[in-house]
Parts: C-alpha cells; structure tokens; sequence
C-alpha cells in the first residue's frame, strides 16, 4: 500500500474511533487492558474461591484439575491465568506452566476451543511472539466471530507488527461487540499512536469509569497518569497515580509513577527512593533500568553497574522462558555502552516486524554505530503515524545533529522538550544541552 493510501485508512479510523472515544494495550502493550479472571468452571466437590484475585483462581483450578483431570475448560483457564500472572508478577517462568495447561486443554479439545486459542495467542503476545499470537487469534476467530475478547488478542498482534489500520479496524470491531475496559483502553491506544493525546485521555476515562474492580480502577488510573506525563503534565499525572494507588496500594506500577514524578519535580532522593521500594516488589527490567540511570545521575556508578547487571540477569531470564527481548536489549544496549550488540538485536527484530517502535530502536542503534544517514530513515519511519513521542522525536533530532542538518535537530529537539521536558532521566539534560549548543535554546 503507497503511504498517502496508509495516511488515508489512518485518519479514516481515527475519524471512526472518535465516536467510540467520546462515551461516557520490559515491555508488553502500554494500554493492554487486564483481562478478567478466567472463570471457573462450577462443581460442587471442589469449593469457590471467595477473594485472593488470581492467586485464589489458580489455587482454585489447581485443586479442581486434581479432581477433574480431564476438564479442558479449566485447563484454559488456568492457562490463562498463569500469563496474567507472569505479567503482573513480572516473572516469565509462569509462562511454561501456561504454555503445558493451553496444550493439554487443546489436546483434550482440539475442535472449538476457543478459550485455549486465546490463551495461547495472549500468551504468545507476552513472549514478544506476534507472529504466532495473530495466528492464535485468527483461530479463535473462526471458532467465535462475535468475543471480544477475541478481536483484543488480534489488534494487539497487529500493533505489534506494525499494520496500523488493520489494528484499528480490529479495535474497533471489538468496541461494536463489547464496549467497556479492554475495548476502550484499545481505542485510547490507537488515538495515542496517531498523536491524538486528548482524544487517548478521553477514552481512558471512559474505560475508568466502566472499571469493575479496584484493580481495575489502578489500572486505568496509571494509563491515565502515564498519558499526562508522556505529555509533561506532571500535576495530572501525579494526580492519576494517586488516585490509582488509593484504590489499589498493591497495583505497584501506581508507584512507579509517583517516583517518576518525584524525578521530574527535581526530588532525585525521593525518586531513587520510590524505585527501590518498586523494584524490591516487582522487579520489571524497566523499572531496574530506571533506577540505574538515576544512580548514573547522581554520581553512584557503582550501585547504577549492579542494577544493569541485574537487567542483564532478567533478560536472560526471559530468554530460557521463551520471550523474545531483541527490542528492549537495543534500546538497552544503545544507551549503555554495547553499539554492536543493539545493531545486532534491532535488526533482527526489524526482519520480525516493523512496527514503529522497533523502526525507532533500529535508528537508535545505527546512530549509535555511527551509521547516521541510514538512521535518519529509520526515524522517519517511527514518526510516520504522527505518534507525539518525546523520546522518538529526540532520537530524530539528535541523528540530525550528527548529520550536520542544525535547522532540523534544532525543530526536532525543541519539539521533544516541549511534548515532555522529563521524557527520559539519560536523555532529557541531553536534549537541552544539545539544543544550546546548536543555538536553539529558549
């Protein structure tokens, strides 16, 4: 398809989203909405979990599996509450448990098993799979045409792999079944990509305001609070993690944001605080690499060395459990001292998909291998769907600067500082130093 054709089917879905939008998805989807516990099937021999969230479901199942053995429903159930447990836990070794409870449900029902064909599909999407989680859910389709849930694990495959209006069409075939969190979270996606910022707030908040639980309601909270930061609203934002946190203190990500934020106001003790307190309870890579960089900051190199050893530890973690980290790792990697191994991994995801995420990671580690005529390609490509990312734009700016093209990184560079002048704890004071030395500061 020629670009204008691509930028046409783009603005058309906006235009579709807009009405939907209006009513009152290290790194998986930013706006994955967390799906419902999987349901249970009824038996009177083994009692109802009666709380305990997903700890109480998969406990449930367990004991029910023991007695039933030969319940594929349940099977998928428990399967698809392992993934949701690795990702909110951040620990991929649930993934093989939930890889073994899919595969004997659909050995116990291989026909019209769409509960397991969604499993493996969300499952596949938390290994970094979107190959396979697009097939899983093409399967699933043809099983039931009329889940939502369905056409979720579909958008979010093709997100991932960079085919943007077929994505938003999907989302917006899953808002026309079932209106409500998941849906509306995806609409709030789809806008942001397409730099729609308010329009994301909007239907953030009306996913909020549909949520059916206290997580939930964090959960929404912190996409709220992260859409006011990426936008360098820092009193909304703080307001968002607040309010997400006072439903649910336990959602960490709420946390996360409340030590971001105390960067940003200048509070770099409170900060490196707060994401040591994060960090001890849930140790995502992004959240360790975080704190390293404000360790980098202040001068603790040392301290900062053991926390990106650390992210080196987890990602080989993630490897022996099947996810795949080659867009993180070049990002990582690009940042901190290993240009050759951040080419290596960019490109390799590049020939998976070419989403504008990784057509960003790409550029960044050409640039950082010096290779700047060739990144600056790359950049435009991560700026196609007019997506207002500070870290993007910055990228952009500082690989026109290495080209020597001053008018241009000076635009890009003040276009990142005014989307968000906290964008990044390495790269802000960068953005800034940069742009005066090229005679753009205001």
């Amino acid at each position: 398809m020629k670009r204008s054709t691509k930028a046409a089917a783009v603005v058309l879905m906006a235009a579709a989203l807009f009405t939907v939008a209006g009513v009152g998805a290290f790194r998986s989807l930013r706006t994955e909405a967390p799906a419902a516990t999987p349901a249970a099937p009824q038996d009177p021999s083994v009692p109802l979990p009666t709380g305990g969230g997903l700890d109480a479901t998969i406990a449930y199942l367990q004991q029910r599996l023991s007695t039933i053995p030969d319940d594929w429903k349940s099977y998928a159930s428990l399967g698809q509450a392992y993934v949701q447990q690795g990702r909110v836990t951040a620990d991929p070794t649930y993934y093989p448990k939930a890889q073994g409870a899919l595969e004997r449900s659909l050995a116990l029902q291989p026909e019209s098993n769409e509960g397991a064909l969604v499993g493996m599909a969300a499952l596949a999407a938390a290994r970094h799979d979107f190959d396979a989680a697009l097939r899983y859910g093409e399967q699933a389709r043809r099983v039931n045409r009329f889940d939502a849930n369905v056409y979720g694990v579909i958008g979010d495959a093709e997100v991932e792999l960079g085919r943007y209006p077929r994505a938003f069409a999907t989302f917006q075939r899953m808002v026309d079944i079932k209106p409500g969190l998941s849906s509306y979270a995806r609409v709030s996606y789809a806008r942001e990509l397409q730099g729609d910022v308010d329009g994301a707030l909007r239907s953030m908040q009306a996913a909020r305001q549909v949520a059916g639980s206290a997580s939930d309601v964090a959960w929404a909270s912190f996409q709220i609070g992260e859409l006011q930061f990426n936008r360098g609203r820092i009193g909304p934002a703080r307001v968002a993690y607040r309010y997400g946190l006072e439903a649910d203190p336990d959602y960490v990500p709420n946390r996360m944001g409340l030590a971001k934020v105390a960067w940003a106001s200048g509070d770099t003790r409170a900060a490196i605080a707060g994401y040591t307190e994060v960090t001890q309870r849930y140790p995502s890579p992004e959240y360790v690499v975080a704190l390293g960089d404000l360790q980098t900051l202040v001068g603790d190199r040392s301290a900062a060395a053991r926390q990106y050893a650390l992210v080196r530890a987890e990602t080989r973690l993630f490897a022996a459990n099947g996810v795949n980290v080659d867009l993180e790792l070049a990002l990582f990697d690009a940042d901190h001292g290993r240009p050759a191994a951040a080419l290596e991994a960019a490109r390799t995801e590049w020939s998976r998909r070419q989403s504008i995420h990784v057509a960003d990671a790409y550029a960044w580690a050409l640039y950082a291998n010096g290779r700047y005529a060739e990144a600056a390609g790359y950049a435009r490509k991560a700026l196609a769907l007019g997506t207002r990312n500070a870290l993007f734009t910055f990228h952009a700016g500082m690989i026109q600067a290495r080209l020597d093209h001053r008018a241009a990184a000076r635009s890009f560079l003040r276009e990142a500082i005014a989307i968000n002048p906290h964008f990044s704890i390495l790269h802000a004071p960068q953005a800034r130093s940069t742009l005066a030395r090229l005679g753009g500061a205001r």
